[in-house]
């Protein structure tokens, strides 16, 4: 016959298990082939692993065995959802190794470019991961709206993903007859649809409990795990290298007007629908990394229109990019330039010859995934695709 004090023997045997889940590598929440690790006690996540180097191409030690103007392509295929920032950061250190300056007229092409890339990056950003959470509309009106970027990319240089057309010294070529006006009908077009993304997400009530006070990142942490970009400032840092970044790359923007925005406090829409909805939260969630977004695209379509009116004045002759076999001045350059996702920086070794010593890049996406760790501790299974779709990673530019 059972007594009490065997009964409290069973009582106390009972107990969870923990349980190792792999995330990924190919999992349409985690961006890309990233493989996450997850230890969990049931729903609760107690520990997160991220496991990269499944789409590594060895792309550094190629452009030790390329010349500067043959690496270009590789930029590419980085952060291929922003292939125009990554072929401008190459050549802007590649320029500063060289001490060479490119005509107003090229200039105000590679802003003009550079941030119709942040903007088509951006609403990837923005559709996917609405798809991350179960919101399939705001991924077909994003797409929408990136493809009629894509076509202007394509009438510029030939290529709607890896397009090589910014180049050291220059571009590949000047912009087509007629391009100016098409650009000007896009951005016509696409002011009041970013109301539409506001109306499906932003605003969206259950977007919102499923973000607000998700993967708060505090902005001591972010700094302490070197996060850059949207990332950095939805936990209220004031940063961007456009403004306050080297000379060389801030000398692009100098006489452009734009807003760098920052998450200042955890306000959030509200809906008296949905009451259990917070008023307020901690500073840095995966809310207010969305919203940085949102606003930065907002700052971008402005930029660009600063743009097309600078190229029309501009009366200077359109520059020669360096030749394929250019010869580089011995010597060393790092250069970070702002790209969509954060920092990216690209560091350079010459030895005398147009080949590179050394050549090495520094993924924003990297840093910002380090810390995905500390964000999911403690958080629910079905909040880790929040939390990753948030940092909005690529792991073309992490597997370099």
């Amino acid at each position: 016959m059972a007594t009490i004090d065997d009964a409290r023997t069973v009582e106390c045997d009972v107990r969870t298990d923990e349980m190792l889940i792999n995330m990924g590598p190919q999992h349409p929440s985690t961006h890309g082939v990233l493989r996450l690790l997850l230890r969990t006690d049931g729903e609760i996540v107690s520990w997160v692993e991220p496991h990269i180097g499944y789409l590594h191409r060895c792309a550094e030690k190629i452009g030790e065995n390329l010349t500067a103007r043959q690496w270009v392509p590789y930029t590419d295929r980085m952060d291929y959802l922003a292939g125009m920032n990554m072929n401008l950061g190459w050549a802007l250190a590649v320029e500063r190794l060289l001490g060479l300056s490119v005509p107003d007229k090229v200039r105000h092409v590679r802003v003009l470019m550079a941030e119709l890339n942040r903007i088509a990056s951006h609403l990837v950003g923005m559709g996917t991961y609405g798809l991350d959470l179960g919101s399939f509309t705001p991924f077909l009106y994003a797409f929408r709206e990136r493809e009629k970027i894509l076509d202007l990319f394509e009438e510029v240089c030939g290529a709607r993903l890896t397009y090589s057309y910014i180049v050291p010294g220059g571009a590949a070529g000047d912009l087509p007859g007629g391009w100016l006006d098409k650009c000007t009908r896009f951005l016509d077009e696409f002011w009041p649809v970013i109301d539409d993304y506001h109306t499906l997400l932003t605003n969206n009530a259950i977007f919102i409990k499923r973000t607000a006070g998700i993967g708060v990142l505090p902005a001591a942490l972010a700094i302490e795990y070197g996060c850059t970009g949207p990332v950095l400032r939805g936990s209220g840092v004031d940063q961007d290298l456009r403004r306050d970044g080297d000379a060389w790359y801030t000398a692009m923007y100098r006489d452009y007007r734009f807003h760098v925005v920052v998450q200042k406090d955890g306000h959030y829409p509200q809906d008296h629908a949905y009451p259990a909805v917070p008023a307020e939260a901690v500073l840095g969630d995966s809310w207010h990394r969305y919203y940085v977004r949102m606003l930065e695209v907002v700052q971008s379509v402005d930029i660009v229109r600063q743009a097309l009116e600078k190229y029309q004045a501009a009366e200077d002759e359109w520059s020669t990019p360096i030749k394929v076999n250019h010869r580089l001045p011995e010597g060393e350059v790092y250069l970070e330039t702002e790209a969509p996702k954060g920092q990216m920086g690209f560091y350079l070794v010459s030895d005398g010859t147009a080949i590179p010593w050394r050549t090495r890049a520094r993924s924003s996406c990297f840093a910002n995934l380090s810390v995905t760790s500390e964000l999911c501790q403690g958080c629910l299974l079905a909040d880790v695709p929040a939390i990753v779709g948030s940092l909005d990673l690529v792991m073309g530019e992490i597997d370099r």
